[in-house]
């Protein structure tokens, strides 16, 4: 049974930083994307960063230059560094693996 385990959220002043980390359980190794999605009281789930098993990565326009996604194939692990963080970065953060796996969500929120 795979199980997805994000840790790391919290409650940051603007202009903080904040470490999410995600593991993946029950799965040899991953081979698809990983990343990491969030959804803000009233709206819609959107992706934050996506990583291939490649390393290449995609971000969100809003995060760019501020948030950081790695991954290590061998541990299954997907981690976020986010960096200057703003009261519009607060919401439930999920840890997403292909093809369809979902963790639970963490908090963030970023007090102004």
């Amino acid at each position: 049974q795979v199980q997805v385990v994000e840790s790391g959220g919290g409650l940051v002043q603007a202009g903080g930083s904040l470490r999410l980390s995600c593991v993946v359980h029950g799965i040899i190794r991953s081979t698809g994307s990983m990343g990491w999605y969030r959804q803000a009281p009233g709206n819609q789930r959107e992706l934050v960063a996506r990583i291939t098993a490649s390393g290449d990565t995609t971000y969100i326009d809003s995060v760019k230059g501020r948030f950081t996604i790695s991954r290590d194939n061998a541990k299954n692990t997907v981690d976020l560094q986010m960096n200057s963080l703003k009261s519009e970065d607060t919401g439930l953060y999920y840890c997403y693996c292909a093809p369809d796996y979902w963790g639970q969500g963490t908090q963030v929120t970023v007090s102004s």
